[in-house]
């Protein structure tokens, strides 16, 4: 399944690949307030890809708060929350914020409020790494 998305002004292009169809994905709800404050829901499927395309690099914001371990993509004209980022050397995952996703009404699993607020950093980074979404930036 490939499920094509990103910011409402076309700054900033999602493309989410998974195996895994928008009614059998397991949505998260992240419970911090930049997540509350954007209704985000996230998607993640170690197994897929996501390939993020910055066709404006001025318009993306990469905003971190907290442990600044993830770079929130948001684009700077339009205010649309497109995908959370984590980069380590080389390698990249994210999850996918599905109200961004062209196809959203197809994401019809259950959504699960979740919060890592008690984590460690080490153990933030390990979850991450196991649950997220292979990333790549095209043009990179």
């Amino acid at each position: 399944m490939i499920h094509q998305g990103g910011c409402h002004c076309g700054a900033i292009r999602l493309t989410y690949s998974s195996a895994i169809s928008g009614a059998d994905h397991t949505m998260r709800a992240c419970q911090c307030s930049f997540c509350r404050k954007h209704a985000s829901i996230a998607v993640s499927d170690p197994k897929g890809l996501v390939e993020i395309t910055l066709v404006d690099p001025k318009k993306a914001s990469h905003y971190r708060f907290g442990m600044a371990t993830a770079d929130y993509l948001v684009c700077r004209d339009c205010g649309v929350y497109v995908a959370a980022v984590m980069t380590e050397g080389e390698k990249s995952w994210s999850v996918a914020i599905v109200n961004a996703l062209d196809d959203r009404a197809a994401f019809t699993g259950p959504v699960g409020p979740v919060d890592f607020s008690l984590d460690e950093k080490d153990g933030r980074l390990e979850r991450r790494r196991a649950r997220w979404t292979p990333t790549v930036f095209a043009g990179r």
